[in-house]
């Protein structure tokens, strides 16, 4: 005895319907998302992109009532076309995923009513010819993606310049009494905001910096804290 085979869509109530007259043909179609490129020496190349979402495409007929007509395959059919129509185009409308199962094989998905059309034919008022066009429904969940927002530090008080080093040929501004030698010997006259350029240093001592005029003419020993760099 062969095999009953019918093409079943189950809405998201859980009813279900068979179509009234099997499609000639139904296919599933798989289909990557390629891409092709140049590359450099090499010319176009095909990148094998990821899977895209299966389809399938069912055309038949809608007998416009079910009594008496021979070709019905469904066992239950539904009393009429306009049962039929009305059934899609409420799912349609729910926005919700069908499942579709075709008895006798491996196909059982969940799909989308991405279109339906029908009409008649012919002028041939007994039937409509319909097209059911699904598309894979796979389930997803958006996720809300908390944004941190970036910490910008604090302007604070700028830190002061460091002091400039002082060494020989440097300029500076002198504010003290100028000695003999670095010892402090022979104290002499006091500077008072004069310009001037080290000329010797003697790390240690207490009168380290010897000071000269711009043009070279000496001056004395200073104290550290005497002298300031310009």
């Amino acid at each position: 005895m062969a095999k009953h085979i019918g093409v079943y869509l189950t809405d998201n109530k859980n009813k279900t319907i068979e179509l009234p007259v099997n499609p000639q043909e139904l296919k599933v179609n798989y289909e990557t998302n390629d891409a092709t490129e140049e590359v450099v020496k090499l010319g176009e190349v095909n990148r094998i992109g990821e899977m895209k979402l299966r389809t399938l495409s069912i055309e038949s007929i809608l007998p416009v009532t079910m009594k008496n007509v021979r070709y019905v395959t469904a066992s239950k059919p539904l009393s009429s076309a306009q049962k039929y129509i009305d059934w899609i185009v409420a799912a349609q409308k729910t926005k919700k995923p069908v499942r579709l199962v075709v008895s006798g094989t491996k196909i059982s998905m969940k799909m989308t009513l991405a279109s339906f059309n029908y009409g008649l034919e012919n002028a041939n008022a007994d039937e409509y010819t319909y097209t059911l066009a699904l598309t894979e429904y796979k389930t997803y969940k958006a996720e809300k993606m908390k944004v941190t927002k970036k910490k910008v530090a604090k302007k604070g008080k700028s830190r002061p310049k460091p002091p400039k080093k002082i060494g020989r040929g440097s300029k500076v501004i002198v504010n003290g009494r100028l000695h003999l030698d670095s010892y402090g010997s022979a104290p002499g006259v006091t500077e008072h905001n004069a310009l001037r350029k080290v000329n010797f240093i003697a790390p240690g001592r207490a009168y380290p910096y010897h000071v000269t005029l711009l043009n070279g003419g000496w001056r004395g020993w200073v104290k550290k804290s005497a002298v300031k760099a310009v």
